[in-house]
């Protein structure tokens, strides 16, 4: 009696559709978004596939963003190809948190281009530029900082103090210190207090404030 022998046929494998990713973040309620999202719009009619877009309204040097969390989740699945920002500046402030990100999304094999610095991460010129980058935003808010801490001394010397007043009298805030506070979310409260001249209920005051008017985003 002929034995037929059994056959397994191979199943089709899994393919994942990979998606270009667009993230966005404006970095205060006065900025505008439309500058970054009109370039963007136009730089992505020119591609072909699914593009996925990120949006985030939020200040300071954490990567911690509503928004670019749920964009991990999507790099860590393997969903994503590319990711694309307007310039380098949007992912984050410190040239240790940026740099950290490159080296994930290069173990990834994730691309990243931005816009406005024609940056491409796959080649070593383009790694290079990228921690160049990094260190100059890092290199720019340690300039806004020293900026406010002159300013500070400048006042100091006609004559302007901080603190002391009276008990229910809110203190006047700078667009210059208010901006300051809120580029420094992350660090110790009585470190941004000391570095923008205010007192700390006013530094809670301000983040809790800029907290309660962001939008709710994707």
């Amino acid at each position: 009696m002929l034995e037929l022998a059994h056959i397994d046929h191979p199943s089709k494998a899994t393919v994942v559709n990979k998606q270009i990713v667009i993230y966005v973040r404006v970095s205060s309620k006065s900025q505008d978004q439309r500058s970054q999202i009109s370039e963007l719009e136009k730089w992505a009619s020119t591609q072909d596939g699914e593009i996925v877009w990120y949006r985030d309204k939020f200040t300071g040097k954490t990567m911690d963003r509503p928004s670019w969390n749920k964009l991990v989740v999507a790099m860590e699945s393997g969903k994503v190809a590319k990711l694309v920002v307007w310039r380098l500046d949007r992912l984050g402030r410190t040239a240790k948190g940026l740099t950290a990100l490159f080296d994930d999304l290069i173990a990834q094999k994730i691309g990243l281009f931005s816009l406005r610095d024609s940056l491409d991460l796959s080649t070593p010129a383009g790694r290079l530029m990228a921690n160049v980058l990094a260190s100059v935003a890092a290199y720019e808010t340690e300039v806004r900082a020293e900026r406010v801490l002159a300013g500070q001394a400048a006042a100091r010397e006609n004559g302007k103090s901080w603190g002391g007043s009276r008990a229910g009298r809110q203190i006047t805030v700078t667009d210059e210190q208010k901006s300051q506070v809120l580029s420094m979310q992350g660090e110790k409260i009585a470190r941004i207090a000391r570095t923008v001249g205010l007192t700390r209920p006013t530094v809670y005051r301000l983040i809790r404030q800029s907290k309660s008017s962001s939008l709710p985003l994707k």
